[in-house]
């Protein structure tokens, strides 16, 4: 700029008293124009245009592309192999209690199962951070110890054994795996985070529906029995991670700050969303551990019954698709909700279901609605973070503090059982808090407001 030159103001006053000294000459009509007037258009040269604060908006986001759905397809194989494996655990249950754990109660076994999922959820803590600083290579190390505690299961024999292989090796490594499959998702897509969520996870239903169909083949077969069949489990899980973890990617440059951000905890929607969260895993489980086992108490042939795991995980994938598909539409919160009060309804009423055809059909239904629980509380906890960088420690901090219902949840429903001799009083313990979390969603909602994409629905809405 030259050294006579008007910064804006100057300008703007300079055209004020041009255009009041014409309007006096009887021209009030004709305005100056800096553009065109050469009385003052040596001396003023045109202010700076700065451009807004650049963030991380939608137009920042791929949305799609080659990379970003080889990660979707990653995290998929990814999920396949450890929620898709813990949905298997109902198979474990039934076998343990005829076989190696026959003097152990329904509940004490169950805790095997819980601490899978529990370590699952919690170690989440520990992967989300380290893919914020490290990036996709940290899937790696789980990824090896994860297989390696599938084949040590199969060497087990005491409750004990099964315990520290199946339940707290095999979860860690499982949630440390999960946290970064889920973060890189989530900084590749905003406007399509609930359907590329709902893909990844679909995975788990995939795996849901496979490994009990080839658990309850082989482990019945009298050429294999179990340390085979688990062996087998091992190194189809060694095939599908050697292809799915080096396409999981981060996007972003790594985060170099802190570790963990204890900071997300003083943000308000993010803490009613763990609350509500806490509530429905707290009960959802309760069905999916217990229903192979409910089934045959009320007459359904054995070899049926394992495969009511297959059909409840099998309708779980299109409850994984077609919500978060809808989510990005309708808005995800609308569709967390109706998923939670959906499955809890069911769930009270799954007491009063006694015929093989109705527990076929109840498995099939509450497969749908509380597989969309699972993969809408990633979406909604993505939601918070400002930075998608930090999605990766959000999430593992959400999960972390969510994991502890699935520890608490079976084991305290399986008590009940075995207590009462009935699975009246767990359907009903269950059922009772998915729905509360349900309707906690709404409050999350009105609480959060700042991310709901597409339109809203009707008393779910904002406004």
């Amino acid at each position: 700029m030259s050294a006579n030159a008007l910064d804006p103001q100057q300008v703007s006053e300079k055209v004020d008293a041009h255009n009041q000294l014409t309007a006096t000459n009887g021209n009030a009509e004709q305005k100056a124009d800096p553009a065109t007037d050469t009385s003052f258009s040596d001396d003023v040269e045109p202010a700076p245009i700065v451009p807004p604060p650049s963030g991380p908006g939608d137009s920042d986001f791929p949305e799609g592309g080659a990379r970003a759905w080889g990660v979707v397809a990653g995290t998929t194989g990814v999920i396949f192999c450890s929620l898709g494996y813990c949905n298997a655990f109902g198979i474990f249950q039934n076998y343990y209690l005829a076989n190696q754990l026959s003097n152990k109660t329904p509940s004490q076994i169950s805790w095997i199962g819980s601490l899978q999922i529990f370590f699952l959820l919690s170690g989440n803590v520990i992967g989300g951070p380290l893919f914020d600083r490290f990036g996709g290579k940290i899937v790696w190390p789980p990824a090896v110890a994860f297989v390696f505690s599938v084949m040590m299961t199969s060497l087990c024999k005491e409750y004990y054994q099964f315990i520290l292989c199946q339940g707290i090796l095999g979860g860690v490594s499982m949630g440390m795996m999960m946290a970064p499959g889920m973060a890189s998702v989530g900084q590749y897509f905003r406007r399509k985070r609930g359907q590329a969520m709902g893909i990844a996870v679909a995975g788990s239903s995939l795996g849901g529906v496979l490994f009990p169909i080839a658990l309850t083949k082989m482990l019945y077969s009298p050429k294999l029995g179990f340390g085979w069949t688990t062996r087998i489990i091992g190194f189809w899980i060694l095939a599908i991670l050697a292809v799915s973890c080096p396409l999981i990617k981060a996007r972003l440059p790594p985060r170099k700050n802190q570790f963990f951000m204890p900071s997300a905890f003083m943000e308000l929607p993010f803490d009613l969303i763990c609350f509500a969260t806490f509530l429905m895993l707290f009960g959802a489980f309760t069905p999916i551990f217990f229903l192979p086992e409910y089934a045959v108490e009320h007459g359904m042939r054995t070899e049926l019954a394992s495969y009511l795991l297959a059909i409840l995980n099998a309708s779980s994938l299109f409850g994984r698709l077609i919500p978060g598909y809808l989510a990005d539409k309708f808005g995800r919160f609308n569709m967390y909700c109706t998923a939670g009060v959906s499955s809890g309804i069911l769930a009270i009423c799954w007491q009063k279901i006694t015929t093989n055809a109705g527990i076929l059909v109840f498995g099939a239904i509450y497969g749908f609605f509380s597989g969309a629980i699972v993969s809408l509380q990633t979406t909604c906890m993505a939601t918070v973070p400002k930075d998608p960088r930090n999605i990766g420690t959000y999430l593992g901090m959400g999960m972390f503090v969510t994991s502890f219902a699935t520890l608490a949840g079976p084991p305290a429903n399986g008590a009940l059982v075995s207590k009462y001799h009935s699975f009246d009083q767990a359907a009903t313990m269950g059922g009772v808090f998915v729905l509360a979390g349900g309707f906690m969603v709404v409050v999350v909602k009105y609480v959060n407001g700042r991310e709901e994409p597409g339109k809203r629905m009707g008393v779910f809405s904002k406004t």
